[in-house]
């Protein structure tokens, strides 16, 4: 692939190549006999992902660390491909396009699903789609996590250099050694991750805020705030008094269907 020059004619070749490619992997990374996985079967199980990189030398390295989650089907800080891509019984390939393809071309898709033993699909990119697109779609087993590139001894760097790197798209500049920046790191991943963090507050009381309670951004409504205190909690649950961005007022009395903000403050009244 790297000795083909890329251009419309070779398009269709290069596509034939990157879906062997893709089904190679597939088979490597499979487990035989139904056993676990290796690194990068755990990998794929992540929320987050956080790649430690040298600053004096991060690109080659990135490379390296990229291509290998690659291979175990991880898409890093992009989402799923939009193309339309269905089976079916009789009548060919059908590609249709809504708007100019820069990669995809009849022939090309002919030959990427040929490789999959696919001869009838249609197939429907809505925007300008790759290869790699097409092939992610057919392969339907890839993971898309986020990524965030630590990059470490800052320390031995100068300020201009540093300046560079923090306009970096996904990258968090550090010194371990010297354990700086480790709270920009510590605000990434909470944004990153999308975490709720929701403060408890005993009647009478001063809210909590050393220890919040945690909830992943699919699931802020208040029983599953119960549920992660105790699953008794939403039997014995009659209303919680909410300050915080959820409500209008605060304190404002809900329900077990209210949905909550990060950094809300919870009094739950039992009943």
């Amino acid at each position: 692939m790297a000795q083909t020059q890329k251009n419309k004619a070779t398009a269709h070749h290069l596509g034939l190549l990157k879906a062997r490619l893709a089904k190679l992997r597939r088979e490597l990374i499979t487990p035989k006999g139904g056993g676990g996985g290796g690194p990068g079967e755990v990998a794929r199980t992540c929320n987050l992902i956080l790649i430690v990189l040298d600053v004096l030398k991060p690109l080659g390295h990135k490379k390296i660390i990229e291509n290998e989650l690659e291979g175990f089907g991880i898409r890093l800080n992009s989402k799923p491909p939009n193309t339309g891509f269905k089976k079916k019984d009789k009548g060919g390939i059908n590609l249709t396009a809504t708007c100019p393809q820069s990669e995809l071309d009849a022939e090309t898709v002919k030959s990427i699903l040929a490789e999959y033993k696919i001869p009838n699909a249609d197939v429907t990119p809505p925007s300008d789609a790759t290869a790699d697109d097409l092939i992610d779609v057919v392969e339907g087993n890839r993971v898309y996590i986020p990524c965030i590139y630590v990059l470490s001894k800052i320390d031995q760097i100068s300020i201009e250099e540093l300046d560079i790197i923090y306009k970096v798209p996904h990258c968090v500049p550090i010194s371990a050694h010297h354990r700086w920046n480790f709270d920009d790191l510590l605000e990434k991943i909470q944004d990153y991750l999308k975490l709720v963090r929701i403060y408890t507050k005993p009647k009478a009381q001063l809210p909590d805020y050393t220890s919040p309670v945690v909830l992943p951004y699919s699931r802020t409504i208040m029983e599953d705030f119960c549920m992660k205190i105790h699953k008794n909690l939403t039997k014995e649950f009659k209303y919680a008094l909410v300050w915080g961005l959820s409500v209008k007022h605060n304190p404002q009395k809900v329900g077990k269907d209210h949905t909550l903000e990060d950094e809300d403050v919870i009094q739950i009244v039992k009943k």
